[in-house]
């Protein structure tokens, strides 16, 4: 009987890894739209488990998380100047992302992770110079826009 348990143990904690995703993001120069110094995702969708693999198709990029910039308990990410970086996301919140050299021309990200933004006026307040400010203030809201809307009717039939 133990050992059946434990073969159940093992097979339901090894099936959470097959639903994670690896979400790829390119550091570029330059998008199609003519956007400089951006990610290839701005707004990048993510559920606990997944990765996010950063990476440097154009060089002088590299990718991080922005200081107090994450959910609790989330492990903070820095990576090198023109290397991949990879980002396993463990905790549901936002996280702010950079690229360290260019935030201030706009480079910057948000991963939002189950639609959880009880850490958004961290992100908000969050150091993060010139236009990387307004951008990230912009995926704040759009992510917020887009998040669904809970159903207060059972509340009303009540």
């Amino acid at each position: 009987m133990r050992n059946i348990l434990l073969s159940t143990a093992v097979l339901i904690g090894s099936s959470f890894g097959a639903f994670a995703e690896t979400i790829e993001v390119e550091m570029l120069n330059k998008n199609e739209a003519g956007d400089r110094m951006v990610f290839s995702q701005e707004l990048i969708r993510a559920e606990v488990g997944d990765v996010i693999r950063f990476v440097p198709t154009d060089k002088s990029h590299n990718a991080q998380s922005v200081k107090n910039a994450l959910p609790e308990n989330q492990e903070a990410f820095k990576g090198k100047m023109n290397g991949e970086v990879e980002y396993t996301v463990t905790e549901t919140g936002l996280t702010a992302v950079i690229c360290l050299p260019h935030q201030v021309m706009g480079m910057v990200a948000l991963v939002v992770v189950g639609d959880d933004f009880s850490n958004a006026e961290q992100i908000l307040d969050a150091r993060i110079p010139g236009k990387g400010k307004a951008k990230i203030e912009a995926l704040v809201e759009e992510a917020r826009a887009a998040a669904p809307v809970a159903d207060t009717t059972a509340d009303q039939n009540s």
